[in-house]
């Protein structure tokens, strides 16, 4: 029994002292060896380089690739324009971008009425995009109504969170 329990605990030990600082296996190379300079110097160049630039994720991170509508709406809230304003900015830097503009409702009404619904939410979004000097030639528009919800919860928190239109890099 004490053979037994001593095995356990070496095996522990010799266990224990196999394991890898994850910062050091991040940055180490095949020489098994890293220092605190190549740490800093990887993690901070790896921060650095952040999304590529005229992604969806440069968008979605550094701009905001949503806008959200009020119940039965379709008109741009003051926050709606705010953040589509700097979408046009970052489409004027990212000039090659084209995206899809997507409607979306919550569940409640029926198909047919959420997909007009959903159709006008994009559209706000496109005219105001155009009226902001993006070509109209890089802009498409999609509904999907109340097929796609971000929460599927039946709630006026869920149903907040569906009522948006999203633009999407193509």
């Amino acid at each position: 029994m004490r053979t037994k329990l001593l095995s356990l605990l070496a095996a522990v030990a010799l266990l224990g002292a196999c394991s890898t600082d994850p910062q050091t296996a991040a940055t180490t190379s095949g020489s098994g060896a890293s220092s605190g300079a190549s740490t800093a110097a990887v993690t901070s160049t790896a921060t650095e380089s952040g999304p590529a630039a005229g992604s969806q994720e440069d968008l979605a991170v550094n701009v905001g690739d949503r806008v959200f509508f009020g119940f039965d709406k379709f008109d741009l809230t003051a926050d709606a324009r705010t953040v589509l304003e700097r979408q046009a900015f970052w489409m004027r830097k990212n000039g090659a971008v084209t995206v899809l503009i997507e409607g979306h409702c919550d569940e409640r009404g029926t198909r047919e009425y959420n997909i007009a619904l959903g159709e006008r939410r994009a559209n706000a979004v496109r005219d105001y995009l155009l009226t902001l000097g993006i070509d109209a030639n890089r802009i498409k528009t999609i509904s999907y109504g109340k097929e796609r919800p971000v929460d599927g919860g039946h709630t006026e928190t869920a149903w907040k969170k569906n009522r948006r239109a999203v633009t999407r890099v193509n």
